[in-house]
């Protein structure tokens, strides 16, 4: 079953403190917000706020604070089981974790030598590997990782315990954006967003993917099952699983206007 959530894995707010809703107040603005993660330790919400390059914390008590002022233009963001922060930095191309010292440990920024289009959100699966999306939204001149062909590859990466990071996902997705793991690590979910439009080169998908997964992390391409299609008229973003097995996914108006009520 397919629900869509409001608010859930990815959310647009451009706000002043008088525009939040009763108990949500902060200074200043906030642009193009994503990621949102829950800290179950603090009972808080840690987001990114991407135009802005920063992770923002909302805590317990309703009140805000910066947690990150130089971000890398993190995008999507995760908690481990033991509290570590991984983020997907789009403007740095990579993916990182904060460390419970505050340190910052850079876990990938290249695929066999070469840089990644922008990495966007992540999951992290039971064995505590992590899968990323790496779509490229814009201009396509300059994208690093090609196939054979020589076309520039929208993938899906998966990071080992060991650190060791494999291309898990190719042309399988058009533009991967959104992705879970299932809880017993058989299964990735993937939000295929194509919301530039159908003229862009790649296809116009809009789309929410299940395929299976080997023991050894990689893909069962043959698995490929699609979900849900929206058409034309939204475009999935984050995903996330229930404990029902149910796929969540915000899913907002792409055309003719911009989401309005996410």
């Amino acid at each position: 079953m397919l629900c869509c959530a409001l608010c859930l894995a990815s959310f647009s707010l451009y706000a002043t403190a008088q525009e939040w809703p009763e108990g949500l107040r902060m200074e200043g603005r906030v642009a193009f917000t994503e990621g949102p993660a829950w800290h179950a330790a603090s009972e808080s919400v840690f987001f990114t706020d991407i135009e802005n390059n920063r992770i923002m914390r909302r805590m317990k008590d309703g009140t805000f604070q910066i947690y990150r002022s130089v971000s890398g233009k993190a995008n999507g963001l995760a908690f481990d089981n033991d509290g570590r922060l991984h983020a997907c930095e789009g403007g740095d191309k990579r993916v990182t974790r904060t460390e419970l010292d505050g340190t910052i440990t850079v876990l990938t920024d290249r695929f066999e030598g070469h840089r990644y289009n922008s990495p966007n959100d992540l999951a992290l699966a039971p064995d505590g590997s992590i899968y990323f999306t790496d779509p490229r939204y814009g201009d396509r001149i300059g994208m690093e990782i090609l196939d054979a062909d020589g076309k520039g590859i929208e993938g899906v990466y998966r990071i080992a315990p060991g650190g060791a990071v494999t291309q898990v996902i190719t042309h399988e997705v058009d533009r991967p954006n959104g992705v879970a793991v299932s809880s017993d690590g058989k299964r990735i979910f993937v939000a295929d967003n194509v919301n530039n439009g159908p003229n862009d080169g790649v296809g116009g998908n809009r789309k929410l993917w299940r395929i299976d997964l080997n023991a050894d992390g990689s893909i069962v391409r043959e698995s490929r099952k699609l979900l849900f299609d929206w058409g034309t008229d939204r475009g999935p973003d984050g995903i996330t699983l229930g404990p029902d097995g149910n796929v969540y996914a915000s899913a907002g108006l792409n055309f003719p206007s911009l989401p309005a009520e996410t």
